[in-house]
């Protein structure tokens, strides 16, 4: 579902606002919390469908494939070099 900004804001306030019990003077504290979880959420946000999930999961099974190669050929090289 598609929010904009200031409505999802507002109804995360107003959730965050129930679960404290209903406290009177807090709209502030709420907002700004409320606020700073939608940044959050927009700096850490994956796709839909979770491509750029599996791309970085394969990116980084890449890395260790390739990293597990070079430990390879150093324990190889170093082998080699402690037979006479």
């Amino acid at each position: 579902m598609v929010y904009n900004k200031d409505d999802w804001i507002s109804q995360r306030a107003y959730a965050i606002w129930e679960e404290e019990g209903r406290p009177f003077g807090r709209e502030t504290e709420n907002w700004q919390q409320a606020a700073a979880e939608f940044d959050q959420l927009q700096t850490t946000k994956a796709s839909i469908d979770g491509t750029d999930l599996i791309a970085m999961l394969r990116a980084t099974g890449r890395l260790m494939r390739e990293s597990d190669k070079d430990r390879a050929r150093i324990v190889q090289d170093r082998s080699t070099i402690a037979k006479p």
